[in-house]
């Protein structure tokens, strides 16, 4: 698979170099053996040194499993519900419920779209407060039917349009933040790619929120924070290092509860392992979730919530 960013194609440069002295045939097998484990010892150190950037170009690659791919490779029996019973039905939210692991589970889940004609539909990841009225109310039904609830993350912000804003944008994010914060049902909330704004945040006022490891949690995009501080698109690189938005980062600050490791060189490029990733990490967390009464969840989540920011002199 050729390198899509500037970071892959240096790797790609060095594997090429490598299949070529191999098929020079000039060098005993284990000096061959002895350079390909150098060689994945040096991929290993230039991926962990990766900047942020770097990390919001891997969150964004267009390789990457998109949510519908993990609904369809992780929850069998997948049964997706329509309308907001409202005003409409939005496409940028898949919302419905499936079995994980052997339970029924609630999905909720932002997709991008990967052809034109299904980012057009989908309108690019980017929700309507149709999206998040229909993903209340079947969360709203997975809590009465005692269901737990996961999401997953991937926007780049709710949608910013006239429409959005006609149909009450605002009200419908503060609504959803409302309710999940008081669910009785454990929610496990995982950023699959791009984490981005109140979008986000939206559906993912979760007992536990996850990261994969080259994905992205963010207040603002770096594109959005460069033009801001500095009216300059050269500055990405930097707003994308202030803003603390790679999983390692928002760890350390507690804003999440675990980090979902990726295959060497990112998620798209080894889906099942991925995906095998996903369910051993979402298992555990849901696991030690479901141990809790519907009461001790919701205090869990209140405070999990109200220490984040919080300032110690």
């Amino acid at each position: 698979m050729a390198g899509v960013y500037e970071f892959e194609k240096q790797v790609d440069r060095l594997r090429r170099k490598l299949e070529e002295l191999k098929s020079l045939g000039k060098h005993d097998p284990a000096v061959i053996e002895e350079i390909e484990k150098k060689f994945e010892r040096k991929i290993e150190e230039f991926y962990r040194g990766l900047s942020a950037w770097d990390r919001v170009q891997l969150a964004r690659h267009p390789n990457r499993p998109h949510s519908i791919d993990f609904i369809k490779a992780v929850f069998s029996d997948f049964v997706e519900f329509h309308g907001d019973r409202h005003c409409g039905d939005g496409k940028a939210i898949i919302a419905g419920f499936g079995t994980f692991e052997g339970e029924s589970v609630c999905v909720i889940a932002q997709e991008k779209g990967r052809e034109t004609r299904e980012k057009i539909e989908r309108n690019f990841g980017m929700p309507l407060p149709e999206d998040y009225r229909k993903a209340l109310r079947v969360m709203k039904l997975a809590e009465k039917f005692k269901k737990p609830i996961i999401t997953l993350v991937d926007t780049p912000g709710a949608f910013p349009g006239i429409e959005a804003e006609e149909h009450g944008q605002s009200e419908a994010i503060a609504r959803n933040l409302l309710e999940m914060s008081k669910l009785k049902v454990p929610v496990v909330s995982v950023v699959i790619g791009e984490g981005g704004s109140g979008g986000a945040l939206a559906i993912s006022v979760a007992n536990r929120i996850l990261m994969f490891e080259n994905s992205v949690y963010s207040v603002i995009s770096p594109e959005g924070c460069a033009a801001i501080l500095w009216q300059s698109q050269e500055k990405v690189e930097e707003a994308a290092e202030a803003l603390k938005l790679t999983a390692e980062e928002l760890l350390k600050l507690g804003i999440i509860d675990d980090v979902i490791p990726e295959p060497l060189e990112g998620a798209h490029r080894n889906w099942e392992e991925t995906f095998e990733n996903f369910r051993t990490y979402v298992g555990k967390h849901l696991k030690e979730l479901k141990q809790l009464p519907p009461k001790e969840l919701v205090e869990q989540r209140y405070k999990k919530f109200r220490s984040i920011g919080e300032f110690i002199g």
